[in-house]
């Protein structure tokens, strides 16, 4: 870029998926670079503690002003903003609107953009569609661990919540275990079950797929669990449950939304990984006591109950650990580990940067001006 001239790259959602956003396998290998940098601290989030997964704007249940929103399922705003370094290098913000209504409008139920901004200058350097970009940053980090902490010869799958974020982590599942025989979905509804299934034959046609009535159903004989329901928070009595006597010894459980164990369970047997241990500190620093009522993540409880005395910090392993060697891959045999994934700006900051540089190099977008020379100096 010629100073101070500045224009910016926008990706549009065609662009997006020419310039390669859905190469599930390059997504993995980005997520599993982006660990290993946080690990070293060569990254910042939102917040005074670095760590924040954003900033929410959200709506009352009453409001005296007739054109304010009103609170709602999934009804929110929410900026993600992020520093990445390493080969990324990148600064960026996800930005979207999220309101559940949107599906009779036959809109996704969050709308998303992503922009990415020089270092030094805060210039914006792309503007991109971040939907397609944020499922599959989405998939790809349940897929760091898949790719290690699954058993390399798992057969079974269960899906619970056959929407989006399933899909993606059913494709990141696919990439990193591609002898996987049978996937079985657990899902409220029978349009979004016939859905997926009719989405998992047309991809993996040697699979055998099959919708089941329960979560007990789904979750035994599974060699991994894929856990991406919507749930209203604040009552985890509520939230979606599985019972360890279900559990197959030596399943990889991983959760992306709401969630409930025994605590029993949790304490003394279970095995916590969490994508950023440090994002979970920072939940439990800001909605103390009681965060998992808000954000209904499992490692989200286990920080609950590390503040109650009930378990200690020592017993949460951080994936980033794992990728560096710090602490075995394994603590046990057939241990059953619950993968808790939160969702981070830097995520999308290292997806979105790279799609963005395939995209230059592919000649894909359209170039705006923002100003040749700022009048405002």
């Amino acid at each position: 870029m010629s100073y101070p001239e500045v224009d910016f790259l926008y990706l549009n959602e065609e662009d997006m998926v020419a310039a390669g956003v859905k190469d599930m396998a390059g997504c993995i290998e980005a997520m599993e670079e982006m660990f290993k940098l946080m690990k070293v601290g060569n990254y910042r989030m939102g917040g005074a503690n670095g760590n924040s997964h954003g900033c929410m704007v959200m709506f009352p249940p009453s409001s005296p002003f007739p054109e304010m929103p009103v609170d709602g399922p999934d009804r929110r705003f929410m900026a993600m903003p992020a520093y990445l370094g390493g080969v990324f290098d990148m600064a960026g913000m996800k930005w979207y609107g999220s309101n559940c209504a949107n599906k009779e409008k036959g809109l996704p139920r969050s709308i998303l953009m992503l922009t990415l901004n020089d270092k030094d200058t805060g210039a914006p350097v792309a503007y991109m569609s971040a939907n397609i970009l944020s499922a599959y940053r989405t998939g790809a980090v349940p897929g760091v661990g898949y790719k290690h902490l699954s058993k390399p010869d798992s057969k079974v799958v269960a899906i619970i919540g056959p929407g989006v974020m399933s899909k993606t982590a059913l494709a990141a599942i696919m990439a990193v275990r591609p002898n996987i025989e049978t996937i079985k979905v657990k899902g409220r509804g029978k349009a979004s079950l016939e859905k997926f299934i009719a989405h998992v034959k047309k991809e993996y046609p040697q699979v055998n797929v099959y919708a089941v009535d329960t979560i007990e159903e789904a979750v035994r004989d599974a060699d991994i669990v894929s856990a991406s329901t919507s749930t209203p928070t604040g009552d985890p009595s509520l939230y979606p449950y599985i019972k360890e006597e279900w559990i197959k010894p030596g399943a990889l459980i991983s959760s992306t939304a709401a969630l409930r164990f025994d605590d029993d369970f949790i304490i003394h047997r279970a095995r916590t990984v969490t994508d950023n241990i440090k994002l979970y500190e920072a939940w439990e620093e800001e909605m103390k006591p009681n965060a998992y009522n808000t954000v209904p993540i499992p490692a989200v409880h286990v920080m609950d109950l590390i503040a109650e005395g009930k378990m200690k910090p020592e017993q949460v392993d951080d994936l980033g650990d794992i990728l560096m060697g710090n602490i075995p891959l394994h603590r046990k045999e057939d241990e059953i580990i619950v993968y808790s994934i939160g969702g981070m700006p830097v995520e999308d900051v290292a997806w979105g940067t790279m799609v963005y540089r395939n995209a230059l190099k592919k000649g894909i977008g359209t170039k705006l001006k923002l100003w040749d020379t700022p009048q405002m100096v």
